[in-house]
């Protein structure tokens, strides 16, 4: 965010020469009354009588305090303060100027006025333009000023000062990328920059169950980052210091797969590296798990399946679940059954991590090939996370539903849908044998 602080204006010039005004026009004190506070006499005598300069035409630059006859008495210092000031008023001469500037030149005539009354800042630009304006992290009051004035969108530092006094917007200013319209009300302008950044521009949308290769290829796309010098940087031993929880991944010698968080990450007006990226997405990735209690959950994993599992085991599962699982509904049961399956060494069947290795769909001769990441040949889990989970996908890998589910099946397709869980195989084949049938009656009805 970008704090501004705006401080009051110097005291006018005029104001400090009416002080001193005041000061000097008072009366002095005498020089008796000086020298009986200080102990001192007078040079010339104590007891001489004052005299007050003046010029009375005869040389002597004297006079006695006593009046001369006929003379009236200088009117006091004081007097003169309380005199009411006379208002200064527009010279009718200068109006007439005006007016006459006015009908000589039209329109132009109006807008010299306009000017010479509402100063005209910033840029020239026609109001009405659609214009993007990029505030750097960190920017002044004075800095966004002038960026707005710049581009065209204010007109006026000293309306839009006001405008962000009124809202008590001077700590709310953000940075980033903006787009603005040309002459727009100051108040608006506050208000989104308050509000925060309105422009794609140097967003970068990470949606859910992406891999780190899919990832470095929207940070290309994005934010023009190499995909290659991106996968490079994403190696856990390159963070480790900063992020403990990236240990276990470390010591395999792992990349950064399940830890780039799924988010909309604004990095307009920053810097923009794939170091910097990686930083927020892994802070990203610590805030939203501060509040889920790992070691609570693998205590329970423990007794409940006797397996003995740690912190990225459950982040390789939260993987596994959000390949798998579509709805809220089915994630716990979706986690219960990998759990389930662990507990009694049953390979994990699933498509999802063999779809890692393929980058898509996946056939019958790929669960036939040999690979780690094949569950149907390797039981376990896969040497990694196959994509980086929601915090749903990851909250059900650290809270299973208890069932008693070893298989599953999940159907979409078009109007079709049908989640079925089962505890042995043949329910689970008779299920599906009704399932597709039924999707062969919906097809044939349709047909028809």
């Amino acid at each position: 965010m970008a704090n501004t602080q705006y401080s009051g204006g110097r005291p006018s010039e005029s104001g400090t020469r009416q002080k001193r005004a005041r000061r000097e026009g008072a009366p002095r004190p005498s020089r008796k009354n000086d020298a009986s506070r200080t102990g001192e006499l007078n040079r010339t005598g104590a007891n001489q009588p004052q005299r007050a300069y003046t010029s009375d035409g005869n040389g002597s630059g004297y006079r006695s305090n006593t009046p001369r006859r006929g003379h009236k008495r200088h009117q006091p210092a004081h007097a003169a303060r309380h005199a009411k000031p006379q208002k200064k008023r527009f010279p009718v001469w200068g109006m007439l100027i005006i007016l006459l500037l006015v009908g000589a030149l039209g329109a132009g005539g109006v807008y010299l006025v306009m000017n010479i009354l509402h100063p005209y800042e910033g840029a020239r630009v026609e109001d009405g333009q659609q214009v993007t304006v990029v505030i750097p992290e960190g920017s002044s009051g004075t800095a966004i000023i002038q960026e707005l004035l710049d581009a065209g969108v204010i007109h006026s530092s000293k309306d839009f000062r006001k405008a962000v006094q009124q809202q008590n917007a001077d700590q709310s200013l953000r940075c980033g990328t903006y787009t603005f319209v040309t002459g727009s009300d100051p108040s608006d302008v506050v208000a989104q920059l308050v509000k925060g950044p309105n422009s794609s521009e140097g967003q970068l949308q990470v949606p859910e169950g992406l891999t780190l290769k899919k990832t470095a290829k929207l940070v290309e796309e994005s934010l023009g980052i190499p995909a290659k010098e991106f996968i490079k940087q994403a190696k856990a031993a390159n963070y480790v210091d900063d992020y403990p929880f990236l240990e276990l991944a470390a010591k395999s010698k792992g990349t950064l797969e399940g830890y780039l968080y799924p988010k909309t990450y604004d990095l307009s007006g920053k810097e923009v590296t794939a170091d910097t990226v990686i930083r927020l997405m892994l802070s990203q990735y610590q805030s939203e798990v501060a509040d889920l209690d790992f070691t609570e959950a693998k205590s329970h994993i423990a007794s409940q399946y006797n397996l003995k599992v740690n912190d990225y085991d459950i982040l390789k599962i939260a993987s596994i679940i959000e390949k798998e699982a579509i709805n809220e509904d089915d994630r716990p049961k979706v986690s219960s059954v990998f759990y389930n399956r662990l507990s009694i060494g049953k390979a994990l069947e699933s498509d999802a991590t063999m779809g890692y290795v393929t980058g898509g769909a996946v056939d019958a001769d790929d669960l036939k090939t040999d690979s780690p990441y094949n569950t149907y040949l390797y039981q376990g889990l896969p040497p990694t996370p196959i994509c980086s989970p929601s915090q749903w996908a990851i909250e059900a890998a650290v809270e299973p539903a208890d069932t008693n589910y070893y298989y599953f099946f999940i159907i979409e397709e078009g109007d079709y849908s049908n989640h079925t869980f089962s505890e042995t195989y043949e329910e689970h084949d008779e299920a599906y044998a009704a399932a597709l049938a039924e999707m062969a009656g919906d097809t044939k009805t349709k047909e028809d």
